[in-house]
């Protein structure tokens, strides 16, 4: 028996609608969103990410949120700093939303509100500075924006997490004057170094020259005080001889007399031939009494390598005659010259 046309349409429909009532009863919603379900207009609950189910024809899908951390273009806009100086500034904002539900129902366009928001306190804080801490000081205009937008976004469930300032443009003629100022700046700073280095190198100049003053100085002392204990051992070097000689004499020994005299002949004959002085000097000089005087000095040498027995052998302790060869002869006699007697003899220096 074939079963009604009218009851195949019946299930035929009843099987459409539960089709459809579970298409509209079931909600996926993606990973990284959240959303709102409202029944009759009033806020239920907030669908998370997944699989969820409605009642079909009494609840539906308020606003879907991204949950994720969102960047937020600032455009460009023109600020006047409290210096009166006009800058075109932009920046970006990040933030995220966390709670699906106060964003959703605590604003409205949330986006534009935020957009809004930061233009606004971008200008107030930026105006309330000058422009040397614009162009100097962007991470703390950062760090004030972040506090004050942060602190207006909290009651819409949404956590700024970064504000940044993109680009400051002061105007054309501004940065001119502001590149004159830094290249006079900088000739300053050049010009303050250079002096530092040459007032530098002349204190250096003068300590070298003071230390080598003190130097030449306790040389030139140190080199007087040898010169004077030389000339002071030479003092008492000739006052040992000269001691030694008159003792000599005294005891009567006559070749001591004739050494002396001989060794002062002979010097002064050295100094007169090594005179500096360019004239030619004539001197009259018997040659027996340098003959004599050297004829002296052996004498004495062969006294000290005689015994003193040998000496006391020969003839009496008197003192002998000077001979007359030894005898030392004036150069300014000129009548021993003008016979001919005497040889003369010439030093040219």
């Amino acid at each position: 028996m074939l079963p009604l046309p009218g009851f195949s349409i019946f299930v035929l429909a009843v099987v459409v609608l539960a089709i459809v009532l579970v298409f509209l009863g079931v909600k996926v919603i993606s990973q990284g969103n959240e959303a709102t379900v409202e029944r009759f207009g009033r806020y239920t609950r907030t669908l998370r990410p997944g699989l969820n189910l409605v009642i079909p024809f009494v609840d539906r899908i308020g606003v879907r949120l991204n949950m994720m951390e969102q960047v937020l273009d600032v455009p460009n806009q023109e600020v006047i700093t409290r210096d009166n100086a006009m800058v075109s500034v932009d920046g970006v904002v990040f933030f995220q939303v966390l709670d699906a539900t106060r964003a959703a129902y605590e604003v409205r366009d949330l986006t534009r509100a935020m957009l809004n928001l930061s233009l606004t306190n971008i200008r107030t804080v930026m105006g309330s500075m000058d422009l040397d801490e614009l162009l100097s000081q962007r991470d703390i205009i950062n760090q004030r924006l972040l506090s004050v937008i942060d602190e207006a976004t909290t009651p819409w469930g949404v956590k700024v997490t970064r504000v940044e300032i993109r680009d400051i443009s002061p105007p054309r003629d501004l940065v001119d004057a502001m590149a004159r100022q830094m290249k006079a700046e900088r000739e300053k700073r050049a010009a303050v170094l250079e002096a530092e280095g040459l007032r530098e190198a002349a204190i250096l100049r003068a300590e070298g020259e003071k230390q080598a003053a003190v130097l030449a100085a306790e040389g030139q002392r140190e080199a007087a005080f040898r010169e004077a204990e030389g000339r002071e051992r030479s003092a008492e070097a000739e006052a040992r001889a000269t001691a030694m000689v008159s003792e000599a004499i005294a005891n009567g020994d006559i070749t001591a007399i004739n050494y002396f005299i001989a060794e002062k002949y002979v010097d002064a004959l050295k100094q007169i031939g090594s005179a500096d002085n360019q004239r030619l000097v004539l001197m009259p000089l018997e040659a027996s009494s340098v003959i004599g005087a050297v004829g002296g000095i052996g004498e004495i040498v062969r006294q000290a390598f005689n015994p003193p027995e040998s000496r006391a052998s020969g003839p009496s302790d008197a003192a002998p005659e000077m001979p007359a060869s030894s005898r030392p002869t004036s150069v300014s006699n000129p009548s021993l010259w003008q016979s001919g007697s005497v040889p003369a003899t010439g030093s040219e220096q």
